[in-house]
């Protein structure tokens, strides 16, 4: 039997202290995590963005939206990256309704 899959959107928020190539090596890292264990359906570079109060002393930061379709258990091990990947100031994944 097929196991059930979902959409799942996700953005992460990118400290700019990374600098550029650092925080394109960051989005290709979660890329790869993302391909590997899910399908990416596209990815989304917002770019530098003001923040709306401060995080870590920093006011603005690099957005990127993720689209991927997954099993249920993979969000929550993104998750678990994203919160001991140095350089991301905040994360977000959202289930898309069907």
């Amino acid at each position: 039997m097929a196991e059930i899959t979902n959409s799942y959107e996700t953005v992460m928020v990118i400290s700019m202290k990374l600098g550029d190539e650092g925080i394109q090596a960051l989005i290709s890292k979660f890329k790869e995590i993302i391909e590997q264990n899910a399908t990416l359906d596209s990815v989304d570079e917002w770019g530098k963005r003001r923040l709306a109060y401060m995080i870590n002393k920093e006011s603005e930061a690099y957005y990127v939206l993720f689209n991927f379709t997954s099993t249920a258990d993979f969000p929550a091990e993104l998750d678990r990256r994203y919160k001991i990947t140095d350089g991301i100031l905040r994360s977000l994944i959202i289930k898309k309704e069907a």
